[in-house]
């Protein structure tokens, strides 16, 4: 792999993930060396420094690609209208996964709707629809109680249908792995 192969692999990760992503994930999925990912690194920050509206935020050994400060009126309104706005049908259908799934990982939400999942996740949680959760060292998304409140149910299992929906997830889940295990 090249180096050039390498920035842009690292660029892919950091946009794709949408998150901080750490130096040890970047060296599993690159299979680089430390050093080789810090260079990589430095070369796509030179060439975001001229030829884009992106930047990377290094915090220690983590790294984010956001928006360069100069861009933030404008993403300033795209979060007013997000956040007031009505939902989209995808944020509704990613809203009733996490509903009826939660805590879900991005990773499994993402292989559910066969799309990424990240600017829509970020979305729901500015307006306080949802929330992250830690748990055993991997992020989760599951409804907020504020989301609940706004629905007026006291817990998710007063959903519509929740124990039948729930019970036809599960055999499709189930068909689905067992297809899997016999390719």
């Amino acid at each position: 792999m090249s180096d050039d192969d390498l920035e842009k692999k690292i660029e892919a990760i950091l946009f794709f993930k949408g998150e901080e992503v750490s130096i040890p994930v970047l060296k599993k999925i690159t299979q680089k060396k430390r050093e080789e990912i810090l260079n990589a690194i430095e070369e796509i920050k030179k060439r975001l420094k001229t030829n884009s509206s992106l930047t990377i935020v290094e915090n220690g050994q983590h790294f984010l690609m956001t928006t360069k400060k100069e861009y933030s009126d404008t993403i300033s309104k795209l979060k007013k209208e997000e956040e007031f706005g009505e939902l989209s049908p995808s944020s509704l259908e990613t809203l009733s996964i996490i509903l009826y799934k939660g805590p879900i990982s991005k990773n499994e939400l993402d292989q559910i709707r066969g799309i990424n999942s990240s600017y829509i996740l970020r979305n729901l949680a500015i307006r306080g629809l949802i929330q992250k959760i830690n748990q055993q060292n991997q992020i989760f998304y599951q409804e907020s109680v504020q989301l609940l409140q706004y629905l007026g149910l006291t817990n998710k299992k007063e959903l519509p249908s929740f124990d039948k929906i729930i019970n036809k997830l599960n055999q499709i889940e189930q068909t689905d792995h067992e297809q899997n295990i016999f390719k």
